[in-house]
């Protein structure tokens, strides 16, 4: 049988190599693509020693060149079937404190990027009947800071449902996930700035936990799967409870201990 190939971008950061290896564990031969070479070798290393398929590639998904050649090297490993569009970025805190430039990094990383990929391997995903996972935010649905970002991971909500109702006669699906605060080290910073920023974040999530990138990988497995092949047009929170309410705001307004 030939080989089943899911491409997924921003292998080299936590959420992304665990989405990986997942996927990889799920039979996928996986193309890890991101532009921090060593850190996407660690994740195919990985993969690899696991008894897993992979391949690293060092493009820069935003170079109509990189493109091709990432479709390319796709089709030299089997038929591409899935395309997790994961590479993500924030600057400027505020609105206040941004600028033009912040948000048009915003926009060229959180929604242009993925846009571009998805177009990349849209003939082949017509043939294939392909699937694409988006990796939102919950910063698409309220306001948790970096406007411009997620000004972005709304619009790339928006697309994910745009884009599922025009290409499902073509038997593709099309689904995002929603991740809340997640432990990655890309939080490092913030951690040194306030080390309690995780135990404080608790308070406003129902779980009374954060989200590990284990999470979210299950979360893509599951819309990757044959489990969900009548499931498209979603975006799935996966944000311990942040965005069904919080526990404390329904307490003060109900004046009821239960919360």
């Amino acid at each position: 049988m030939t080989e089943q190939v899911a491409i997924i971008t921003g292998t080299g950061g936590d959420i992304g190599r665990a989405i990986a290896i997942q996927l990889s564990q799920d039979g996928f031969a996986v193309l890890c693509v991101d532009i921090a070479r060593e850190l996407n070798a660690e994740t195919v290393d990985i993969i690899k020693g696991n008894g897993g398929k992979a391949q690293a590639l060092t493009v820069n998904i935003l170079d109509a060149v990189d493109q091709q050649t990432m479709l390319e090297t796709a089709k030299t490993m089997g038929a591409p079937r899935l395309l997790v569009n994961n590479v993500g970025a924030i600057s400027g805190a505020s609105i206040q404190e941004s600028t033009i430039e912040n948000w048009q990094h915003d926009f060229d990383l959180n929604l242009k990027g993925a846009v571009s990929c998805f177009k990349t391997f849209e003939s082949d995903f017509k043939t294939n009947q392909g699937v694409v996972v988006n990796i939102a935010s919950v910063n698409g649905y309220g306001v948790y800071g970096h406007p411009g970002y997620s000004a972005m991971k709304a619009a790339l909500v928006h697309f994910t449902k745009f884009a599922a109702v025009e290409y499902g006669k073509f038997g593709i699906r099309i689904n995002a996930v929603a991740p809340g605060t997640v432990r990655t080290k890309a939080w490092n910073d913030r951690a040194e700035k306030n080390p309690k920023v995780f135990e404080e974040a608790k308070r406003w999530y129902p779980l009374q936990r954060v989200a590990d990138p284990k999470d979210i990988a299950n979360a893509v497995s599951f819309l990757s799967s044959s489990n969900a092949d009548a499931i498209t047009g979603i975006c799935l929170p996966v944000d311990c409870g942040l965005t069904a309410g919080q526990a404390e705001l329904a307490g003060t307004f109900s004046q009821s201990s239960d919360f």
